[in-house]
């Protein structure tokens, strides 16, 4: 059985090597701007690669940046963060459940729960956030969508009233001629 010990030197090593990949990752994109800045004094070793790229046509900003350093930061520390916060907590239910030592150091395990829940909750709501925004924006987007085709309906139907209107008065004028 693993001790609450072990799983706390387990936790510290994934989470120093998540630190080290999101180092990397800020390097990786800190020799990215260097080089759009043009500072090629920054990173001199990838002046090559630079050479070699072709010019692409030019896109919007958004289309351009591709993976940002936020996508990073969300699928490097905040995606694991709250997984293992879950499984963690999921874990001591289990065990708790099966194991009588794991209820005599309950308060071990609910305080690295309670450490891991913190940041993990601010993730998570502001995740919900992101998507009720969103959710919101299609909501507009239908009710600005559907105005869009109550009011062509309306002009539609008025221009088939007003054509009728000029048939049934160009009919009328043609037999008052008569």
């Amino acid at each position: 059985m693993i001790e609450w010990i072990e799983i706390l030197e387990i936790l510290a090593v994934v989470m120093a090597s998540m630190a080290v990949v999101l180092a990397f990752a800020v390097l990786v994109n800190f020799a990215r701007h260097a080089l759009r800045q043009g500072k090629p004094e920054v990173v001199k070793v990838v002046v090559k690669k630079q050479e070699a790229i072709k010019e692409k046509p030019k896109m919007s900003k958004e289309a351009r940046e591709g993976v940002t350093f936020n996508d990073i930061f969300m699928f490097m520390i905040a995606v694991p963060l709250v997984l293992l916060w879950v499984g963690f907590a999921g874990f001591v239910i289990h065990t708790g459940l099966n194991n009588s030592a794991v209820l005599e150091n309950i308060e071990a395990y609910t305080t690295l729960i309670a450490i891991l829940g913190g940041p993990a909750l601010l993730i998570i709501k502001d995740a919900l956030d992101v998507w009720k925004q969103e959710q919101a924006e299609k909501t507009a987007f239908y009710k600005t969508k559907a105005q869009a085709v109550i009011d062509f309906n309306d002009a539609a139907q008025k221009q088939a009233q007003m054509i009728e209107a000029n048939d049934q008065e160009q009919e009328h004028k043609m037999e008052s001629k008569k």
